[in-house]
């Protein structure tokens, strides 16, 4: 499974635009092939704060993902309503039991 992390710092004036592309874009994204969980969050320690986590089946997945111009657009649209540059991470992880 391959899990992204990721989050964008907004202004107030930019929160709002940027939580309706994050939703529209993370509603889209559920519907692909191998996502397992997509989802946008706001940071409780900083409202103006946008966090992203995703689950995907396998690389593959999140590369045809990252092909969709959709998820392109939403690259773009993140950078410029962000204050500083959005963060992402990809982590290849094997599920265990506690």
């Amino acid at each position: 499974m391959i899990i992204v992390t990721g989050s964008v710092q907004t202004s107030p004036e930019t929160l709002a635009e940027a939580l309706q592309v994050s939703l529209e874009h993370v509603r889209r994204s559920r519907l692909e092939p191998g996502c397992l969980l997509h989802s946008v969050h706001r940071d409780v320690e900083n409202d103006h704060r946008l966090v992203f986590v995703e689950h995907w089946q396998d690389l593959d997945a999140l590369r045809m993902h990252f092909a969709v111009q959709a998820s392109r657009d939403l690259s773009k649209a993140l950078g410029r309503l962000a204050t500083e540059r959005p963060t992402i991470e990809i982590y290849d992880a094997t599920p265990t039991t506690p």
